[in-house]
């Protein structure tokens, strides 16, 4: 009876484990698909307030959730480094973007300019666990041999590894960046594919990626990193006049209908009230009419840009969809930074004696009836960015909302959270590759690394378990160029550079005032001096070298005087702003 019963128990033991692994065996593991823009501001698709026509980023927000609280860093390389290793980016190489390191930081550890190989990639992770891995467009993150794609996981890759450039050929932003640096699975390019437009060439490749194993059974990783909406602005010549007259009314307006659409939506509070705006730009209403048109087209410009690579993304979900990929992948949506308030090509007017305005003049063609074509140089400069950021205060390279924080969109597999917006969760691009790992079933046992990941995993937010993966304890910092934040629940100091910022800590409720209009330092010191005590340790765990010269030294002398800091009751009325203190 005895030799029965344990006949029977180690029965019953393998039946539960063979059926257990042959379920494990039986489920896929998920596909995953990143998509991020490039400088492209937190309102500008129609899914997060803005009025150009976004439909494919749309449909994604319906079939997801779209995530109000999720940040970046304020440029272009430490947010990429982040996404692809889920730690600090001043502990993988890029504390600085190699265009600007300080002369304090050159030769120090973090500050290499390129992702180093202290951590592993999402990609190496993944590839050595698996699951194919691709990227196609801005890299960003090295131009040797040994920090290109193809050397950091991805075993096929299409990359633009400079931070910027042409649209339509190997011209880059400067004279030392052309021929622009061009690289695929490995080997440096010296002419680009036919009929190479970036936001359409990077989305063939990835789309060819995945088609050339889709019927291995093998889950994969898909990065498509597009160069879109980062100046030069450029479009085929089908798009120029797409939305001619729809600027006209000026930034004014336009914030405004934006901020209003996005009440209504409920991706703001209705008592957010709008950042400040630039001083040195005037009304719109101050512009004469010529000037008014001109100025507008800028925007138009923009918007086809942005248009354009919604229309190549709506392409690739219908190749998803038309293969059965779709309901087997997690899609990522984001931004890699606020939107840029710089102008190259009009800066350089003003120094026509240089050597970069010589190569400017000579390689770009100028003036408005060329502005968005193939051989132009143009941006939509300070007046429109403000647009784009609506309702923040800031832009790129600033540590303000503007320059941080980003519209995201995730899509699962279930469609679980089906167009519901999300403006409780706290969340980093740190978060990405944990989230991954954990979703791919990949566990701290299954990779080697010297840096332990710093990002919290989504994996239970996504499946409704928990509305965030942070507490009102837990903070996120972020450095660069000097410009300091902190954010923690629902506070925020930041320290940016004058003439930008006033050089000194500020607070902020983020809850209700996430415009960053009334500084509450002087009302909530105790907060004030929690917060820093927090920066002092991000600074410590994560090797921060403050610079000792950024790009914007000597600005203040630039710019018009910047007007008074306002009141802290101006547009309060009799009552000041209600604000919990969360201790």
């Amino acid at each position: 009876m005895e030799a029965k019963l344990r006949f029977i128990a180690l029965l019953s033991i393998s039946y539960f484990y063979f059926n257990g692994f042959s379920q494990r065996r039986d489920t896929k593991p998920p596909n995953f698909l990143i998509i991020v823009a490039d400088d492209m501001g937190f309102s500008d698709v129609g899914a997060f307030g803005g009025e150009i026509n976004t439909p494919s980023i749309d449909k994604l927000a319906s079939e997801g959730t779209r995530y109000t609280n999720y940040y970046v860093a304020p440029t272009c390389s430490p947010t990429r480094s982040m996404l692809l290793t889920g730690i600090d980016n001043h502990l993988v190489g890029l504390g600085n973007m190699y265009e600007y390191t300080a002369s304090n930081q050159l030769d120090k550890k973090g500050y290499e300019g390129y992702l180093t190989n202290d951590a592993p990639t999402i990609a190496e992770i993944l590839k050595a666990n698996g699951y194919h891995t691709y990227m196609a467009g801005k890299w960003h993150l090295g131009k040797d041999k040994e920090h290109i794609p193809a050397s950091k996981g991805f075993e096929r890759s299409f990359s633009m590894l400079s931070g910027s450039g042409s649209y339509f050929s190997m011209n880059g932003p400067d004279e030392e960046s052309t021929p622009n640096h061009f690289n695929e699975d490995g080997r440096y390019l010296e002419k680009l594919p036919k009929n190479y437009y970036s936001t359409k060439t990077f989305t063939d490749k990835i789309i060819s990626y995945i088609e050339s194993n889709k019927t291995d059974g093998k889950p994969f990783l898909a990065y498509l990193a597009h160069q879109a909406p980062h100046d030069p602005l450029m479009v085929p010549n089908n798009y120029l006049r797409k939305y001619k007259g729809m600027f006209d009314k000026g930034w004014d307006v336009l914030r405004d209908e934006r901020l209003e659409r996005m009440v209504k939506m409920g991706i703001l509070s209705e008592k957010t009230e709008m950042g400040e705006r630039l001083w040195y730009v005037p009304g719109f209403d101050k512009l004469k009419p010529a000037a008014q048109v001109v100025t507008a087209r800028k925007m138009e410009i923009f918007a086809s840009v942005v248009d354009y690579m919604d229309m190549e993304i709506g392409r690739l979900m219908r190749y998803l969809e038309e293969n059965n990929l779709h309901n087997n992948t997690y899609i990522i949506f984001f931004s890699d930074n606020g939107p840029d308030v710089s102008d190259k090509a009009a800066n350089l007017k003003n120094y026509p004696s240089t050597a970069a305005a010589n190569w400017m003049a000579k390689t770009y063609t100028h003036g408005f009836q060329n502005w968005g074509r193939a051989d132009s140089f143009t941006a939509y400069g300070p007046s429109w960015a403000q647009v784009s950021c609506t309702p923040f205060f800031g832009f790129k390279y600033t540590t303000y909302e503007g320059g941080t924080r980003s519209p995201l969109i995730v899509v699962t597999p279930d469609k679980k959270g089906a167009g519901k917006i999300n403006t409780e969760a706290l969340l980093h691009v740190k978060d990405i590759t944990p989230t991954l790992l954990e979703l791919a079933g990949i566990g701290r046992n299954d990779y080697k690394t010297s840096i332990e990941i710093q990002g919290k995993s989504w994996a239970q937010m996504l499946t409704g378990k928990v509305i965030s993966p942070r507490s009102d304890n837990d903070y996120l910092g972020t450095e660069l160029y000097n410009a300091k934040s902190i954010r923690k629940g629902d506070w925020k100091i930041v320290n940016m550079y004058v003439p930008i910022g006033t050089g000194e800590w500020q607070l902020y409720n983020m809850k209700n005032d996430p415009g960053e209009r009334f500084d509450l330092a002087s009302e909530y010191p105790e907060k004030l001096h929690e917060l820093i005590a927090d920066w002092d340790e991000y600074m410590k765990v994560n090797n921060v070298i403050l610079p000792n010269r950024t790009p914007f030294d000597g600005v203040e002398e630039k710019l018009p005087p910047r007007p008074p800091v306002y009141d802290p009751d101006f547009g309060r009325g009799s009552e000041k702003l209600e604000v919990k203190n969360n201790d």
